[in-house]
C-alpha cells in the first residue's frame, strides 16, 4: 500500500513538472502498487496543493478516455476524470500563449453547467440532463506531464487526467434544445477540417460519461455541485498546438468555439 507520504511526493513532482514545463516518467514504474484508487488520492492531493498555492478553487470537473479509440490507445477499459480549477478557465476571443504548456494539444467537447446537485451511486442518463441548467460549446486544453505524454490509466488519473486550461462559449443552450447524442461536431484548424464527430462519440451519450462520473465519486464521498461546470469529454481526437494556430469547432444547434494560439 502506497504511503501518506508518496502520495505527496508524486502530487508535488507533478505540480513542480507543470509549474517548471519539465517532464516526468511513469509512476507506476517506480511504484508499481499505483492503481486508480490509489491515483484519486494523488489527484485529490494535488488539486489541494494547486488551490492553497495558487489561491484558486474548484469550478468543476471533467471527463478525460471517454472514447473507445482511445481508451484502446492506452490500454485502459474505462473513463477518467480531472478537476477543472477557476485558474484554468480562459476567455473565448482572448490570444492564448503555449509559452506555460509542455506539449499541449485541444479538444472540442461540450460544456454541461449544472443547476443542482448529483450524487451516486444510481444516477442515470435523465438525471444528468434534468440537473443541467444549460450546455454550450467549449474547448479544453490538455497537457500531459509524462515524457512523450506516455502515461498508464493511474498516473493520468493522478496528473489531474492531463487538464490544463478550458474555454466555454458564451451562449448557452437547454439541453432539451438538441439531440446531444446525434449532434455533429465540426472540428478545423487554420480553416481546414481536421475532424468531425458526434456526441455519441462519448461513451454513447454525453450524458452518460458524466452519470459514469458521478457514481465514481461517490465512492470517496464526493458530488458534482450546483453551480459547476463539466466537460463531459473530447467528441474527436486531440490536436496538436503550435504558435500561430486557430482552431475552431461548431456544433450542430449551439454554434461555435474558437481559439487562438500565440508563442
Amino acid at each position: 500500500m502506497i504511503k501518506t507520504d508518496v502520495i505527496d511526493q508524486i502530487a508535488h513532482e507533478l505540480y513542480e513538472a507543470e509549474k517548471t514545463q519539465t517532464t516526468v516518467g511513469k509512476f507506476v514504474d517506480r511504484y508499481p502498487e499505483l492503481d486508480a484508487d490509489l491515483a484519486y488520492q494523488v489527484q485529490d492531493r494535488l488539486i489541494d496543493l494547486k488551490c492553497k498555492e495558487e489561491k484558486t478553487r474548484i469550478v468543476g470537473r471533467k471527463l478525460g478516455l471517454t472514447s473507445k479509440a482511445k481508451q484502446q490507445m492506452i490500454g485502459v477499459h474505462e473513463p477518467s476524470y480531472g478537476v477543472l480549477l477557476e485558474s484554468m478557465q480562459l476567455m473565448e476571443g482572448e490570444p492564448i500563449s503555449i509559452s506555460p504548456f509542455i506539449h499541449a494539444k485541444v479538444e472540442p467537447e461540450i460544456a454541461f453547467v449544472f443547476h443542482k446537485e448529483v450524487r451516486g451511486p444510481h444516477v442515470t442518463v435523465a438525471e444528468i440532463l434534468a440537473a443541467t441548467a444549460y450546455i454550450a460549446p467549449a474547448l479544453e486544453i490538455i497537457d500531459s506531464r509524462f515524457e512523450k505524454f506516455n502515461f498508464t490509466l493511474a498516473d493520468a488519473i493522478a496528473d489531474n487526467s492531463s487538464s490544463s486550461r478550458f474555454i466555454i462559449g458564451e451562449r448557452f443552450y437547454k439541453p432539451d434544445e438538441v439531440d446531444l447524442r446525434l449532434m455533429g461536431m465540426v472540428f478545423k484548424r487554420n480553416g481546414e477540417v481536421i475532424e468531425t464527430g458526434a456526441g455519441a462519440a462519448v461513451m454513447g451519450h454525453p450524458a452518460r460519461a458524466i452519470a459514469w462520473m458521478a457514481n465514481k465519486l461517490r465512492k470517496t464521498g464526493q458530488s458534482i455541485k450546483a453551480g459547476e461546470v463539466v466537460l463531459s469529454g473530447a467528441i474527436s481526437a486531440s490536436a496538436t498546438i503550435a504558435p500561430g494556430d486557430y482552431f475552431s469547432a461548431s456544433f450542430d444547434g449551439i454554434g461555435s468555439i474558437e481559439a487562438k494560439f500565440t508563442e
